[in-house]
């Protein structure tokens, strides 16, 4: 069993920091942990981590007082360094802060029949896209899977106590597009979803994992035992284009990305979405549009299209309504399925990396709803 990048360390007794997270001990490893706690506390501690996450260990009832006073302050991996709402109480964005200072952003958007939440698995980004505000501030380090596994425990407990305006007031949806490359950081990101799938019960079906097109990770996933959803972000339908957006095109250009992902619609029977951000006079033309439907009707993709959200350190920008609209009928008439993505959070810096670029005071943030 991979278990890449687990920490260790007591829960009980000594002296205590974030650091030591149970989450960053494999589930199946808490027992030994617990010094001389009788062996069911183990999986007392597990099904609270996992099966009904909590925000305060003081909310484990069943557990010991100075068990649960052991995890007070290092219950999760991280503190909340920024949270903001906005959408009416349907979005919330939370900037968190790891032991060593490392950032993680999540977002929790909520729709009439559904909520769905964005995390990370790197902090930072090294691929470099230039739209992409992550990517503009640079690579730190990969998460560890239990990092990656607390942002979605985090927000099982956040749902539960103050629920969102809109939505069930349980996860529905957990999409890999938040900060990072999923399959650049392998090892982790796989025993994430097992921790998702396996131990909290989360249905494969309800995850997608984001990819830039590093194509060994994608056939990687594609011979992993879960029905996982992938999202290819393409961004453009030429070698020439996608070079300009996207630099990881120089190692695995265009071809090589849709043959992967051929093969994994046809291994796991599951369709496969194509991710694409318009930027205007960039890949929003007819031309663009043309090409992006032959590559969709290949392998018979759904299209996911979403209006460039600007970045503080890139002069590129949305498009005009009427051009995006224009965008979409031509992917109609050339018989592909297409939807325009809702733009959430814009007023509090939602974007993929925004919020931790403001944080580092390269801007000033937005200020969070009231």
């Amino acid at each position: 069993m991979d278990r890449t990048g687990e920490g260790t360390g007591a829960l009980s007794g000594g002296e205590t920091s974030v650091a030591a997270s149970p989450y960053l001990i494999a589930p199946e490893d808490l027992a030994a942990t617990l010094g001389a706690e009788p062996g069911y506390r183990a999986t007392q501690l597990r099904t609270w981590l996992y099966g009904t996450p909590v925000l305060d260990p003081v909310e484990m009832t069943n557990l010991p007082v100075s068990l649960r006073e052991g995890l007070a302050g290092r219950l999760y991996p991280f503190t909340v360094d920024i949270e903001q709402r906005a959408d009416r109480g349907s979005t919330v964005k939370w900037l968190f802060r790891t032991a060593d200072g490392a950032s993680i952003e999540a977002v929790l958007m909520g729709y009439p029949h559904r909520t769905t939440l964005c995390i990370s698995s790197q902090a930072g980004c090294a691929m470099a896209c230039t739209f992409c505000a992550t990517g503009q501030f640079g690579f730190e380090r990969n998460l560890d899977a239990g990092e990656i596994t607390a942002q979605v425990a985090y927000a099982s407990a956040y749902l539960r106590r103050n629920g969102l305006s809109r939505g069930p007031d349980r996860l529905t949806n957990i999409v890999f597009m938040g900060m990072g490359e999923p399959l650049a950081n392998y090892p982790r990101v796989r025993e994430a979803l097992r921790r998702m799938i396996e131990v909290m019960g989360i249905g494969a079906r309800a995850i997608t994992v984001s990819t830039v097109g590093v194509v060994p990770g994608m056939r990687r996933l594609a011979a992993e035992p879960w029905q996982v959803n992938l999202a290819v972000s393409l961004h453009a339908a030429d070698d020439v284009v996608r070079a300009r957006l996207v630099p990881l095109n120089a190692r695995y250009p265009l071809a090589a990305v849709v043959d992967a992902a051929a093969e994994y619609a046809k291994r796991k029977g599951r369709r496969i979405s194509i991710e694409w951000t318009l930027i205007a006079g960039v890949n929003d033309t007819p031309a663009q549009a043309a090409g992006l439907a032959r590559i969709a009707r290949s392998l018979r993709a759904h299209v996911n299209l979403i209006a460039l959200n600007p970045t503080p350190l890139t002069a590129d920008r949305p498009p005009i309504p009427e051009t995006v609209d224009r965008f979409l009928e031509l992917l109609a008439a050339g018989g592909v399925n297409a939807t325009l993505r809702d733009t959430r959070g814009r007023d509090i810096d939602a974007a993929c990396g925004q919020l931790r670029v403001y944080a580092a005071g390269t801007l000033s943030p937005h200020q969070p709803e009231v």
